[in-house]
Order: C-alpha cells, then structure tokens, then sequence
C-alpha cells in the first residue's frame, strides 16, 4: 500500500458534554506559538488540564447532550450551568430515529454515543489506537451495541499515512500537510502510521448522515465518497479547519464548490444559520456546514 501525506483523522473542538474537552496540538510549553494559532489560549489551557488531571476519570457526565451517559475522560463531571452551542441545539434538533450514521473522525466517541441512542446503525471511523482505546471504553461503559468501530480513516485513496499530534492533545492529530509540519517542530509530538480508505469502497448499509471532522481534509473524504454522494445523496455534516484564517477560507470555498457540484445545493452555515453558497462560502470558513442535496 503506498505512502501518502493525508488522511481522514479525528479530533474534536468542544466536546458535546459542554466543555472545551480536547483540542489541536501541542503542549503547555508553547502555548502562543505559530502551530497554536487558530485556537484561544483557554481552549489550549482547558485541553491540558483535561488531558494531564482527567484523563482517567471515569463518571456519569453531568451537562450537555451526554447527561446521564457514562464517559472516561474529559471535563463532563463539572457541575455548571450550561447552555447549548448552536452545534449542540442542532444535534437536539435532527431527527436521527432509524437512521444509518457514518462518524468519520469519531475521537472519543462523543458524537457516536449521541447518534446511537435514537439512530439504527452508528459506524464510527477512529485510526488512532489511544483515541479508538477511549471510544470502545466509552461505548462498553454504556453498553452501547448499535455502534460498529473501523480502525482506519478515510480520504481520497487507499494509503498508508503518517498521522501526527501532541501526546497532551491527541484529539488534534493530523495528516494535513501544514498543520502536520506545525506540530512536528514539537519534541514530544507522536507520529502513528494509519491505513485510510475509500468511503466508496465501504461495505457497509448506506448512509442517511455521514459526519466529518478531520482536521483539515474533509474535502480528501468527500472525494473518496464522490460515487456514494452522487447515487444516495445522504445529509453531512462537515466541521471546518485550517491552520490560519486564510487556509480556511480556501478550504471551505474548495468544499462548498465540491458540494455544489455534486448536487448539494442546500448548505447552511450551523452557527449563523445562512444559507451558504458559492458566492459566499467565506462566511463559514468558521464552525459547521449541514448540507443536503436539492
């Protein structure tokens, strides 16, 4: 299998309890720097202490979607008072009852526990081992039986691929090319070969909802599920990335140009609630798309 530089990775930037759980990169030792720059010192600061102090609590959390739900990790003990993210108030929104998810970049499984208390099949895509470790934990400590775990990621290709992140953030691995270099100038940066595959190639029932949220090559996922995308046109849900404003900017204009194409003319923008297209696609360089074919 040939060697490439990308992939379809995992990560999460809020995580769906209601704290800024594990973010992009990095550690403690540098936390202005220019591999840091599109996150804000409290999310960096939030994601270390989750990581170092929390990582092996195991709870019932307490606030946000999972409440009730049992986790290991993360900061979804805290007692707070909480009020939904417009990612949040979507995900409450969306009726998910029967249907087919694919979770690409699953991290700790967060969304997948969510999709899987109302969906009929949940196939959740982790190819980190320390992250896929955390997302069976999760899913065995609700014995959830509806979720299917695939220990590879997805792109535009069968490869083999080096995926690179901070042992403190691990939820920011990547295989980007520029956000890669970023972390790599980190000492303490851990670098995992992972096998990516093809989408199209899945054997597997058909999606009604395929998230994606892969630090940076969602459009590398979406090629690869071109043949999927044009005969069953399921709804997605794309997190947007790039290491500096402008890089987003170009990425979500690639994708929203991708999706166009390929017969999604029905994008919104999940934080503003605008309708996105071509013409303005910038406005979403930010947060999440919802996209569904016309």
């Amino acid at each position: 299998m040939k060697r490439r530089h990308l992939a379809a990775v995992s990560r999460t930037r809020r995580s769906l309890n209601g704290s800024t759980d594990t973010l992009q990169y990095g550690t403690m030792n540098n936390t202005t720097g220019p591999s840091h720059r599109h996150y804000t010192l409290k999310h960096r600061i939030t994601a270390f202490v989750s990581t170092k102090f929390c990582d092996g609590l195991t709870y019932t959390v307490r606030h946000g979607l999972l409440t009730g739900m049992r986790r290991r990790g993360g900061l979804g003990w805290i007692p707070t008072a909480h009020t939904d993210t417009p990612e949040e108030a979507f995900w409450r929104a969306l009726d998910l009852r029967d249907k087919v998810i694919y979770d690409v970049g699953a991290f700790h499984g967060l969304l997948s526990l969510w999709f899987a208390r109302t969906a009929r099949q949940v196939i959740s895509f982790e190819p980190t081992a320390a992250n896929r470790k955390r997302l069976l934990e999760n899913l065995r400590l609700n014995q959830i039986e509806n979720v299917t775990v695939r220990p590879y990621g997805l792109a535009s290709a069968d490869a083999e691929v080096e995926l690179v992140y901070s042992p403190l953030m691990p939820g920011g691995a990547t295989a980007a090319p520029t956000l890669a270099e970023s972390i790599r100038s980190d000492p303490k940066a851990t670098i995992e070969t992972i096998i990516v595959k093809r989408l199209d190639d899945e054997n597997a029932p058909v999606p009604d909802l395929i998230k994606v949220d892969v630090e940076g090559l969602e459009l590398e996922v979406l090629q690869g599920a071109a043949e999927t995308l044009r005969r069953h046109k399921p709804a997605l849900y794309l997190e947007m990335h790039g290491e500096t404003m402008a890089d987003k900017r170009r990425k979500v204009t690639d994708i929203v140009a991708y999706l166009t194409a390929s017969g999604y003319t029905n994008i919104r923008h999940i934080e503003s609630a605008s309708a996105i297209t071509p013409a303005n696609a910038e406005r979403a360089a930010e947060g999440h798309l919802y996209c569904t074919a016309s």
